[in-house]
């Protein structure tokens, strides 16, 4: 066979036409020292901070300290598999996470990885977990509710949507249970929600996860779980990513409630991570930016504008303190950089007062701009009620004769006081709400007696709703109470007051 020298050189000619130089340059380095979910890197002169740093067989990292001769990164899980030497490769990139609609109804990591046990949900776009708050220009005020479900803070500490409203309080006063009860209300309100588990046992994860199973309230619920067991980095990072994912769906137009449970723990993990980053420790061990750490979280909670999108994110972030010390670096911080807060206090709730709610030094920075008109009429005279029995309260233990005026307003105040109490997982309708507080302001429940002010809350709104729903629909659709509406209402109170007494 014979080979001809014009085809050989063809081919060459063919080959060298369709050759395609391509060129991959990565910027390595190498760790230099690793231990307690920390490494040292030298050779990466041109890394950012904040940055994702490859260490290979799928550990990462994140660059936190940028010195002159080498970069401090905390490692995002697999400490065991780096050792001095090891090569860390720059990504160029943010820590981000995957989001997408596949996401609502799923259990992730920080990191994005499911936890539920099911297949990876299909991602439309990265998110950094770090990002910009919107600015000034591209808000709105907070203007429309966004309706807890529980009467004392709907009355008298209202959220509106784009709202950042601390809960703070001892620990086991009820601080999860609100928000809980909150995601639960959220049901055909067309809002997305998210819960921030941060530093909490497993055990209790499930427990949440389970609460809202049960409740129907995992179809529209996001749950990012970063636990004890985890690391340090993990726990850092977890409100970071629920507030990326928020914003996937705040800048789609969306409405999101967020929870942080809690950002004690979140502050706690920072200083692990900083002193083991050998920064100086400030106040309490903190590093002297722990403000700067929730305040560019909490920032990104805002009701965009119209021209944005109209999306809004509602951040309701969880406090533990210490026997009631809200001076303590942290809670100061939190209360500062929050639109309000929710107070519940121990001795509130071993005396049976659920909510715990401590309306005294519970307030909301958006007041009633968040609520309806109905609402906004009643709720000024629950906090005159309240604040005018806790003084007479204090003289009545005396044991002092009472004239006939001050006796009315003990037994006023007590009533609001029985009015506010509500079992868990038990949100009642702003309508509804409207109904029994009308009941309680003017005086209805004077003659009911204390232990039979819930039973009879609870009769009279289903004896309305039964044979009176129009005005539960007007409530609804107007908003406001009519001089009509309001002797409907009354023509109703004594209606049932007649069945109750029987």
């Amino acid at each position: 066979m014979l080979i001809k020298p014009e085809e050989i050189s063809n081919i060459i000619r063919k080959k060298i036409n369709d050759y395609d130089a391509k060129m991959q340059v990565d910027e390595i380095g190498y760790v230099i020292e690793s231990g307690d979910g920390i490494v040292k890197v030298f050779g990466l002169n041109n890394c950012m901070a904040g940055e994702l740093i490859d260490f290979g067989d799928g550990v990462f990292g994140m660059a936190m300290n940028l010195e002159e001769e080498n970069v401090g990164c905390v490692l995002l899980g697999g400490e065991s598999h780096i050792k001095e030497g090891t090569v860390a490769k720059r990504t160029g990139r943010p820590v981000s996470i995957g989001v997408g609609d596949e996401i609502i109804g799923r259990i992730v990591d920080p990191l994005g990885k499911p936890l539920d046990g099911r297949e990876n949900y299909k991602i439309d776009e990265y998110r950094d977990v770090e990002f910009l708050a919107p600015s000034v220009m591209v808000r709105k005020s907070v203007d429309t509710p966004l309706q807890t479900g529980i009467l004392a803070i709907d009355s008298m500490v209202p959220i509106g949507r784009g709202q950042r409203e601390l809960i703070i309080g001892d620990r086991q006063t009820g601080k999860t249970a609100i928000a809980i009860d909150t995601i639960i209300n959220q049901k055909n309100e067309n809002v997305i929600c998210i819960y921030v588990a941060i530093g909490q046992k497993s055990s209790s994860v499930a427990g949440v996860v389970e609460t809202l199973k049960k409740h129907g309230a995992m179809d529209y619920t996001i749950i990012v779980s970063a636990t004890a067991s985890d690391s340090a980095p993990i726990q850092y990072l977890a409100p970071y990513s629920g507030c990326a994912i928020a914003e996937y769906f705040m800048y789609k137009g969306k409405d999101v409630l967020i929870v942080y449970d809690d950002l004690s723990k979140h502050a706690q993990s920072y200083r692990a991570m900083s002193l083991l980053l050998r920064r100086s420790p400030g106040r309490e061990a903190y590093p002297g930016d722990v403000f700067y750490l929730h305040s560019r979280l909490l920032e990104r909670a805002a009701k965009l504008d119209d021209e944005h999108g109209g999306g809004s994110i509602t951040a309701l972030p969880i406090i533990e303190t210490l026997a009631g010390d809200v001076s303590a670096y942290v809670p100061t911080n939190v209360i500062s950089i929050t639109d309000g807060q929710i107070y519940l206090e121990s001795e509130l709730f071993f005396s049976g007062q659920r909510p715990a709610i401590n309306a005294g030094l519970s307030v909301s920075r958006v007041g009633g701009s968040a609520q309806i008109k109905a609402m906004k009429k009643l709720s000024g005279r629950i906090r005159i009620d309240l604040a005018q029995y806790r003084e007479l309260a204090s003289f009545a233990q005396f044991g002092s004769e009472l004239d006939k005026a001050t006796q009315n307003k003990l037994i006023q105040g007590e009533r609001v006081l029985e009015i506010l109490k509500q079992p868990q997982y038990n949100p009642i309708a702003v309508e509804k709400q409207v109904v029994m507080l009308y009941a309680a302001v003017h005086g209805y429940l004077a003659d009911i007696k204390n232990n039979d002010v819930n039973s009879f809350a609870s009769g009279l709104v289903k004896h309305i709703s039964d044979n009176h729903n129009d005005i539960l629909e007007a409530i609804k659709t107007q908003k406001d109470l009519s001089k009509e509406l309001e002797e409907k209402i009354v023509d109703s109170i004594n209606e049932y007051k007649k069945i109750f007494n029987v």
